[in-house]
């Protein structure tokens, strides 16, 4: 499972940067490109904060605690290494996420977000975003779905 999280969270990475390449060459000059007018529009935005533009500026604080958190993420992953695809793919999700936004940070000084969901009034987001949430999401199902029938089992073993 080692190679499935290092493999996708690479991918997953890229994926994400190559987007926001794309972004930066075909939106950013003209702004905002509406694909259901009023409803959802590719729109160039630099978020310089975390999400929903929380900690606007404090760049340092943001890459440090992303940077820390991956670290951590990947000695746990190389120590228990667990067997459970669920919880492979959505720390895989998980930190491919995160390291899309780190690069962006660390390379560009902001995140290029450009998901705008107008319909709704929702802040801008991105790929990276989208791997980040859903990452959590199958987290969430895998603590409360697996994890614990995983020890039951056990239990009722004994």
């Amino acid at each position: 499972m080692l190679i499935v999280y290092f493999l996708g969270a690479v991918i997953l990475s890229v994926i994400d940067q190559l987007s926001k390449l794309a972004v930066l060459r075909f939106i950013k000059p003209i702004d905002t490109v509406p694909l259901l007018e009023g409803i959802f529009h590719l729109t160039y935005c630099e978020n310089r904060g975390a999400a929903f533009g929380i900690l606007q500026g404090r760049f340092g604080l943001l890459f440090v605690i992303t940077a820390l958190v991956l670290i951590a993420v990947t000695v746990y992953m190389i120590k228990k290494q667990p067997k459970s695809l669920c919880l492979t793919a959505a720390v895989t999700l998980l930190v491919g996420g995160a390291l899309g936004n780190l690069i962006d940070r660390m390379f560009r000084g902001f995140v290029v977000d450009f998901l705008d969901f107008r319909l709704i009034h929702f802040p801008v987001f991105n790929v990276a975003d989208c791997f980040v949430v859903c990452g959590a999401i199958l987290l969430m199902i895998y603590v409360l779905f697996f994890e614990g029938r995983k020890e039951s089992e056990e239990n009722k073993s004994e």
